[in-house]
């Protein structure tokens, strides 16, 4: 399986640092680089990469080595510089832990996994030749014409400039990206939704049935160039049913562990004064007392929150979108996707978000209206839905069945709310009448739902609201 190795350093590795670390296959080892130089590579004797190695990454956000590695880091602000080994290769598994353990010797700090790092000697591999790489993105692992797979032996599948890049190609060749992960592994909730659309999906490895999906808990098998669903035997055309894996359906009990999970739209117009980041700010400050604590372009999320360099990325890449991840503090975990994208009707941000809360913490409930009324206010929110789950405080994502949320409330902005025809909106099939939020010539409305973890049939609320709202 293919090897990750970071080095989680005091200092920058300087150039003559790096170049000890190349160094760990002998001065004969051929180097290259890719990616407009932003990756160096160490070669086999035919020029094919062995390992290749990433520019170092300055990381002003406290917790994230622990949450993504496990790792205790250096005090922040500390360097992340990752190496990724040649899949099936073991001299290249050799030769990117002593490079990691030369960064961290020479640079003050560790590496991880301490496994992959103990020895600071010449890697003997002459004569080592690997296989032409499958796609000139050193993540991806394997590649047809269908998708291209990923190979992720981490403790949690993180959206890392890596992967990020991967996803990015993938889907300019229309190709979905399946990702194989060990058991034991989760997934980080901002590589959730990237693997939503077939036939991308989160391969696990499993003892009892090979391979299942760690998201619908589908039994797979490699077929025709991709992992495909195995059927049950009795399924037919009619009723096509996947076999479901013991692992994915054991251990599936409620430790009282909620997550408050919120997603919303809304819409600027396109103004060079505009400041991006506002809505997802003042929801987080009304939830948590707080504003969010980093953010990035991939994980780990590496910059200090600020609206100002969010707003300054997103107007660099555009009319490009533009993706990031937001995080909160160790002590109270969330972590936010943001996309930036212009439309025709402005700058259009949508965000989903999670915090996380133990068997002893109450989610915020209380707050939901509160940081509904601030967006419909002041930030031109187009709609909002929240929901609670039953799922882990860390925000990780298990490859076991977790349940979906239950609704406890949708909000639709004031915008939506004129444009609808009549009173559609204020007339709801709902048992409890909506909420007026904002000025009464121009309200945004907020549907109450249940949001009683043991009962689904919020869900069927939330339904009968859709379809009247869209007059169905």
């Amino acid at each position: 399986m293919t090897k990750d190795v970071i080095a989680l350093t005091e200092r920058m590795p300087d150039p003559w640092t790096v170049l000890a670390g190349l160094l760990s296959g002998g001065p004969d080892k051929l180097v290259d680089t890719a990616g407009e130089d932003a990756v160096v590579r160490l070669c086999d004797e035919r020029g094919r990469p062995l390992v290749s190695v990433e520019a170092p990454l300055l990381v002003q956000v406290r917790g994230e080595a622990e949450r993504l590695l496990g790792a205790t880091p250096p005090p922040v602000p500390f360097w992340w510089t990752e190496a990724r080994a040649t899949t099936g290769v073991a001299e290249a598994e050799r030769l990117a832990g002593t490079f990691a353990a030369r960064l961290a010797s020479l640079a003050g700090g560790s590496a991880w996994p301490p496994e992959a790092a103990r020895s600071l000697a010449v890697v003997a591999s002459d004569g080592v030749s690997v296989a032409p790489p499958a796609a000139a993105q050193p993540a991806v692992d394997v590649l047809t014409d269908k998708v291209a797979v990923v190979i992720q032996d981490r403790p949690v599948v993180a959206m890392t400039a890596w992967l990020a890049d991967a996803f990015r190609a993938a889907g300019e060749g229309g190709l979905g990206l399946q990702v194989v992960s060990p058991a034991g592994a989760t997934l980080s909730p901002a590589v959730r939704s990237a693997l939503s659309a077939w036939p991308s999906r989160w391969v696990v490895q499993d003892e009892r049935d090979g391979y299942y999906d760690g998201l619908s808990g589908a039994v797979l098998a490699w077929r025709d160039g991709m992992f495909f669903p195995v059927a049950e035997p009795d399924s037919t055309d009619d009723d096509p049913r996947a076999r479901v894996a013991a692992s994915y359906q054991e251990g599936v009990t409620d430790s009282g562990e909620r997550q408050l999970a919120v997603t919303f739209r809304t819409v600027h117009p396109a103004d060079d004064r505009l400041v991006l980041g506002g809505a997802l700010e003042s929801v987080w400050r009304e939830l948590t007392g707080e504003a969010p604590a980093g953010w990035g372009t991939a994980e780990p999320a590496n910059l200090p929150w600020s609206l100002r360099r969010l707003t300054d990325v997103a107007f660099e890449r555009a009319p490009e979108p533009t993706w990031v991840v937001v995080v909160g503090s160790p002590e109270r975990p969330g972590l936010a996707t943001v996309r930036v994208s212009r439309t025709k009707a402005g700058v259009e941000e949508e965000v989903t978000l999670a915090f996380g809360y133990g068997p002893d913490e109450e989610p915020p409930v209380d707050a939901v209206p509160r940081a509904a009324e601030v967006l419909a206010t002041r930030h031109h929110l187009l709609s909002m839905l929240v929901q609670i789950r039953k799922a882990r405080r860390d925000l990780a994502v298990q490859p076991r069945f977790e349940g979906p949320g239950v609704p406890l409330a949708f909000v639709l902005g004031a915008e939506e709310v004129r444009t609808m025809p009549g009173d559609r909106a204020r007339n709801t099939p709902l048992a409890a009448a909506p909420v007026q939020l904002g000025p009464k010539s121009r309200p945004a409305l907020y549907y109450p739902l249940p949001g009683d973890p043991s009962d689904l049939s919020g869900w069927q609320d939330f339904e009968r609201l859709v379809r009247h709202l869209k007059g169905e």
